[in-house]
């Protein structure tokens, strides 16, 4: 089960909404409803699922309703028309008592403005969404100093807002909304009013959190870069409406329409991608049952003038070559462990593709990509890193080694 379901969500702005909704449901578009009867579509027929877990990125530009959108996901703004469950409950048909208790223990929201009171110490600044509930001091200042610590403001404690930089003050938001220990973090624009490299670094931040805290997060920006480098899927948006929704990946290969394609064109896909995308299955040998006569055979089967050898569980020892192999069958040698070169490159899966571009124009065979295990996932030859990053697809399977 989805973490949170949201189903045909709209939201209309104006004196006579469910007018409007009855336009939408004719497919007039956002403009042709404003000029007919003077309402605002925010979000038109929403429909999307997150699951547990994931980081969810929602984006588009100015006007687009990615922030309207999220605020519809904890009923700060309360729906036109549609459904919201979050782990199956229906957030429209709980009372006003209980989705209080939602907000405070299931979800926290990071706004673009940090919000910080000025008047406060760090501390308390973190402990205050802690004191409405009416926790105790002493276990409301022991989640706010863990929290603090999680986003590596510990020592702190005792400063005030304006003491500390903005990367710094937005960590003290995020310490906020995770004292509450939320099953879901809502991010609207978090990281948006900091200088680029802090922003990046917040980027880096919120992902080593992530692996430790496997929260539920729905991040909002209006930035393709940072959708792509932080989320595990992405919705892009336009004029309320969600136009694709899929992985970094979905999105640049397969922009779903001239809307999508004009905002990934300029993309640096080298930022992107990654090793697992672009290798391709290796021919191999086994080293404990295959010998030099197998190895020559399948590298002039495939054309090719090297091959990888593994172990039976395709663990890697290394990697042959056809004049070596081609003089140990003259030589009628029958094993192939003293012909084996032990020094290959290797990459892992997640290595992104601007590592593999210098790698790969120095290296005189293709690149091995192991896991943490050292077994041999893939292959990496050259035309593959050049047409990733020219943005074309390669279908062919042959070394260029």
């Amino acid at each position: 089960m989805a973490k949170i379901k949201v189903q045909s969500l709209t939201k209309v702005f104006g004196k006579r909404p469910k007018q409007a909704v009855k336009l939408i449901n004719k497919e007039k578009s956002k403009d042709d409803i404003l000029k007919e009867t003077g309402m605002t579509v925010g979000v038109n027929q929403a429909s999307f699922e997150v699951e547990e877990g994931e980081i969810f990125v929602i984006m588009g530009l100015s006007g687009s309703g990615k922030s309207t959108l999220v605020r519809l996901l904890n009923r700060l703004i309360d729906p036109t028309d549609g459904n919201v469950w979050v782990d199956g409950e229906d957030l429209a048909k709980i009372s006003d008592k209980e989705l209080r208790e939602v907000r405070r223990k299931k979800m926290s929201m990071v706004f673009q403005k940090f919000g910080l009171f000025p008047f406060r110490s760090i501390q308390e600044n973190v402990e205050y969404g802690l004191e409405v509930q009416g926790v105790e001091k002493s276990k409301r200042s022991a989640k706010a100093s863990s929290s603090l610590e999680l986003v590596g403001l510990k020592g702190y404690e005792d400063k005030y807002p304006d003491e500390l930089s903005g990367g710094m003050q937005q960590r003290v938001g995020l310490a906020r909304a995770l004292a509450n220990d939320p099953d879901i973090l809502l991010m609207d624009e978090a990281f948006s009013a900091l200088d680029p490299l802090i922003r990046k670094d917040m980027q880096d931040e919120l992902l080593e959190l992530q692996e430790k805290m496997e929260k539920t997060i729905v991040f909002i920006t209006h930035d393709l870069d940072e959708a792509l480098r932080i989320g595990d899927r992405i919705t892009i948006m336009k004029d309320g409406s969600i136009v694709q929704v899929g992985t970094p990946e979905d999105i640049l290969t397969n922009p779903a329409d001239d809307y999508v394609k004009r905002f990934v064109e300029d993309v640096d896909r080298s930022k992107v991608f990654t090793a697992e995308n672009i290798m391709v299955r290796p021919e191999t040998v086994n080293v404990e049952k295959d010998g030099p006569r197998v190895a020559l055979q399948r590298m002039r089967d495939t054309n090719i003038s090297s091959i990888y050898v593994t172990k039976r569980n395709k663990q890697l020892s290394g990697i042959v070559h056809v004049d070596e192999v081609s003089q140990a069958v003259k030589n009628k040698h029958t094993d192939l462990t003293p012909y084996i070169h032990k020094d290959v490159p290797t990459v892992t899966p997640d290595t992104p593709l601007h590592d593999l571009f210098d790698l790969s124009s120095t290296s005189r065979v293709p690149i091995a990509v192991v896991d943490e295990e050292r077994k041999l996932k893939g292959i990496i030859i050259r035309s593959k890193v050049l047409a990733a990053l020219s943005g074309n697809e390669v279908t062919t399977n042959e070394s260029d080694s």
